[in-house]
């Protein structure tokens, strides 16, 4: 079972940072785009960020555009989820998945991800 592992979350207080990390087996890297999502009870699951294989193209949420930087070391399998000015509103659980090839017009829906990861629970207090 191909398994994505997320890490980074925790507590932190409005206006400060933490970095979510993304480890997954060295093949996924090669063959998916890797995105993260958040959840919120009673809410969807929704697009925050997503970085292409040659980790040329990255899209974002608009409400994370400018605090929020995602990045990947394919040497090290991993992908880095920056988040800068946090607010209390970006409380979730969030995860990361490996997601299929984009066909057409991009979309962030997470009916293209193939694989997903456990979830890591990111708290922003006021």
């Amino acid at each position: 079972q191909v398994q994505l592992a997320e890490s980074g979350g925790g507590l932190v207080q409005a206006g400060g940072s933490l970095r979510l990390s993304c480890a997954a087996p060295g093949f996924i890297f090669s063959t998916y785009s890797i995105g993260w999502f958040r959840q919120t009870p009673g809410k969807a699951r929704e697009f925050v960020a997503e970085i292409m294989r040659s980790g040329g193209s990255t899209y974002y949420a608009d409400f994370v555009k400018g605090r929020f930087t995602i990045s990947r070391d394919n040497a090290k399998n991993t992908v880095l989820l920056q988040m800068n000015s946090l607010k209390r509103e970006d409380t979730a659980v969030y995860y990361c998945a490996a997601m299929n090839a984009v066909v057409g017009i991009w979309s962030g829906a997470s009916s293209r991800a193939r694989y997903w990861g456990q979830g890591t629970q990111v708290t922003v207090s006021s």
